[in-house]
């Protein structure tokens, strides 16, 4: 259960980032794309959260106020007005209140600033003149241009900000078009942990429309009444006593633990399946082209899985992911030839273009909509913002793939949508989810063989197995590392620890997606450990998953929460061969250990052939996830403390 990742201190091990930023790749975990719902009008409602910093007045700034106001029309399109304060406690807030940013979708709403000002402590206001505004019509993030993402960003330059201060700004959006043609849903939820002096959320909605609507936590009914034609809900919070953050495993989230409100005029979530699907399924049908480049893709294929494989594995490496997945004026897939002639789309064109590539073979496949965040129960009034995501599924195969998250090996999925409540397109009422994680499918099995001369200097191979996300995830980091790299790779990975040192590295082909990956490194390293000294042993180059990987909830303090946490398992073998010198004398070693719990089990042996150190460690945590009761994180987290010491236990030599 890897809750917190424990950090490595040995003269034999080497940071996974610094081997990472060495060479130039980008160890990106490839299954952790949350794709975002859209601008930020189209995203849930939500108070501008603190990071948890103790009590509000340790915090170097605060939410004085933020009101919501959402005017609905027949249609679904509405007005959204936010104003918000922030107060400046301490000086290190104050180059950050300066700026405030207004994301929203440049082709579907209309930005008005009704007010910006920094309200000194003496009561004057100091507006914020038009020459401080400075808008930026693409959103930067390198996504294919505005053809892919028409999110623009006005930024606000606050002028004459100091402690004490408050910096006010009130503004609306307003929609030409609706999400979805005569609905509306809409949710927030507002941090415990979080200082907000007054909160208030407002929805002033047609009478005419059908509404559900549920409210959670502290938030207080202020009013929900008829006023002729108009239906007017609104609620309240305030958190002026901050909890103080405690260690914990990290939760799934749930809005029926928060403190928030949601309103929605879809009758269910299977509502919200049907709409998506009518307006982006026909975009599924096959052009002339596809099935063209399907008989390519399949020539020599037999067997529906085999086609459907390689049809999989061309979308995945050759379609590039671009722009917003689900969101205001992104709910409609791209036509396919535009996705072709630009090699580049979002979920939804994935999604819809491997779709039609099946369907050009004749296998059946629909798409599913679910949430890529840490959503893993829906909540009792349907929104669209609770699906961010699309996915496809194979009914005649049981099978969901995701083509979105690259790397990930055909019948795989990404840890993000694996065990969650999926609204299939084909069958919107059916409660589906996505398979859980397999226990102990994510493995790593590494055979150490080191020899070390008098003066510290090490000879030495480290060969590894990988099997699931580890193996994925390596394969997805270094799947263009070059020739000339990866023959650097050793090198520059020692050099970043003041060690010079030569050798080689050598892997499988990287570039097939494939869930087992195999690599082998070769080292002559310079006075890499102290001569007389100590160590701790640990992997002596980067590897994804190592014991001390899976022992991360033992370096914590005890776990607070009572709550459910994310969690996930797996398998890691270690074995070492250590060879000292003749005229070295092993004084200490750790000892065997054999612990087990709940399913789980750790077990290590050591021992001494002369001035030969053999070890052998595995550690196989039994967790699936990737949800577990607080009362299941609790014990691992036990259970890893009584392995820590085992591994950083050190063989002591002179």
């Amino acid at each position: 259960m890897r809750i917190v990742m424990p950090r490595r201190s040995a003269a034999l091990s080497v940071a996974l980032a610094a081997a990472l930023a060495a060479n130039g790749a980008a160890f990106a975990q490839a299954d952790s794309q949350a794709k975002p719902g859209g601008p930020a009008a189209a995203a849930p409602a939500q108070a501008a959260a603190a990071k948890p910093a103790g009590r509000a007045e340790e915090q170097p700034a605060r939410l004085e106020r933020m009101h919501y106001t959402y005017t609905v029309q027949p249609n679904g399109a509405y007005v959204e007005q936010r104003e918000s304060a922030l107060k400046v406690l301490r000086e290190d807030a104050v180059e950050r209140a300066k700026y405030d940013s207004i994301d929203y979708s440049a082709s579907l709403q209309t930005l008005e600033v009704v007010e910006a000002y920094t309200l000194k402590a003496d009561g004057r206001r100091i507006a914020v003149p038009k020459s401080n505004y400075q808008v930026q019509t693409n959103d930067g993030r390198g996504d294919g241009g505005p053809a892919f993402s028409d999110i623009a960003t006005t930024q606000l330059v606050f002028a004459d900000v100091a402690v004490g201060d408050t910096v006010v700004l009130n503004y609306r959006l307003v929609g030409k078009q609706p999400m979805f043609e005569g609905q509306f849903s809409d949710t927030g939820s507002f941090s415990d942990y979080a200082y907000l002096g007054e909160m208030k959320l407002k929805y002033d909605l047609p009478a005419s429309m059908k509404i559900r609507k549920e409210s959670y936590g502290a938030l207080k009914t202020v009013r929900d009444e008829v006023v002729g034609d108009r239906r007017i809900l609104e609620w309240s919070y305030s958190n002026r006593e901050p909890k103080v953050f405690e260690p914990q495993a990290a939760a799934p989230f749930d809005l029926t633990r928060t403190n928030g409100a949601s309103v929605s005029t879809f009758a269910s979530y299977g509502d919200i399946a049907r709409v998506y699907g009518e307006r982006a399924l026909p975009k599924a049908v096959p052009t002339a082209r596809v099935r063209k480049l399907a008989d390519e893709i399949a020539a020599g294929k037999t067997g529906q899985r085999e086609i459907a494989q390689a049809l999989y594995e061309w979308v995945s490496l050759n379609i590039n992911y671009a722009g917003n997945c689900i969101g205001l004026g992104a709910v409609v897939p791209r036509d396919q030839d535009f996705v072709l002639d630009n090699r580049i789309g979002d979920c939804k064109d994935h999604a819809t273009l491997l779709q039609a590539l099946l369907a050009a073979k004749g296998i059946e496949a629909t798409q599913a909509l679910i949430n890529s965040g840490t959503t893993y129960k829906l909540a009792p009034v349907p929104v669209a913002s609770a699906v961010n995501h699309v996915l496809n599924y194979l009914p005649g195969m049981d099978l969901y793939l995701d083509a979105t998250a690259k790397g990930i090996a055909f019948g795989e999925l990404p840890w993000a949508v694996s065990g969650k409540p999926v609204l299939r397109v084909d069958r919107p009422e059916l409660e589906a989810r996505t398979p859980a994680p397999v226990k102990l499918a994510n493995r790593q099995r590494m055979d150490t063989q080191l020899v070390i001369a008098e003066d510290g200097s090490v000879k030495g191979t480290m060969k590894v197995e990988l099997d699931g996300r580890p193996a994925m995830e390596f394969r997805a980091g270094l799947r263009e590392l070059t020739d000339k790299d990866a023959a650097e790779l050793v090198k520059k990975v020692f050099e970043r620890n003041g060690v010079q040192a030569t050798g080689s590295f050598r892997q499988d082909d990287p570039k097939p997606l494939r869930s087992q990956h195999r690599y082998q490194v070769e080292i002559d390293a310079k006075q890499a450990v102290q001569m007389p000294g100590a160590f701790p042993l640990g992997p002596m180059f980067m590897t994804p998953q190592p014991v001390a990987a899976l022992v991360g909830s033992g370096q914590v303090p005890e776990l607070k929460d009572e709550g459910d946490g994310l969690c996930g398992g797996g398998r890691s073998e270690e074995t070492y061969r250590i060879e000292f010198p003749k005229t070295v004398k092993v004084l200490a070693k750790p000892q065997d250990l054999k612990l087990e719990s709940n399913g789980s089990r750790y077990e290590a042996s050591y021992r001494l052939e002369g001035n030969v150190l053999h070890a052998h460690r595995v550690i196989e945590d039994a967790t699936v996830g990737p949800v577990c009761t607080g009362e299941y994180n609790r014990g691992y987290s036990e259970f890893a403390r009584k392995v820590v010491p085992n591994l950083k236990a050190q063989v002591i030599y002179q």
